[in-house]
């Protein structure tokens, strides 16, 4: 399951679709909005996104770690449009025969849509505004 969405996600919809019985193991990450950057306040972030482009490259992401780790359940939900401090930005969920293997099938994926998926993150501040650039 892949999710571009403008409403908040349901992480626990997200967590039913990646759980199995055969799996040992369900890993989730839960990434919010925090309410600071570089000790600056944060009053909102807005998200963009290339959907098509998005969705194929997410798509990509999932299949290689498949063949790495054997996923045996995943789901991926992102929020796009304005979110406020607090709020759940993304959400990534595998399950896998192992709890090592569903950490590190995690980890991959969130940390390789950061790098390469086109959805694209402003931050606002009380005093302007700028993009961020991925953190690898």
């Amino acid at each position: 399951m892949i999710e571009l969405t403008h409403n908040p996600i349901d992480t626990s919809k997200i967590m039913a679709a990646a759980m199995a019985q055969q799996a040992g193991a369900v890993n989730v990450f839960i990434g919010t909005v925090r309410n600071q950057t570089a000790g600056q306040a944060v009053t909102k972030l807005e998200y963009e996104a290339y959907e098509p482009m998005a969705i194929s490259e997410i798509q990509k992401i999932v299949n290689m770690a498949n063949e790495r780790w054997h996923l045996i359940g995943w789901a991926f939900s992102h929020r796009i449009g304005t979110l406020m401090p607090g709020e759940i930005a993304v959400v990534v969920a595998v399950s896998t025969p192992h709890r090592k293997d569903s950490f590190a099938a995690c980890q991959f994926i969130i940390d390789s849509i950061k790098k390469s998926v086109p959805i694209w993150k402003k931050e606002f501040f009380q005093d302007g505004s700028h993009w961020v650039s991925a953190h690898p």
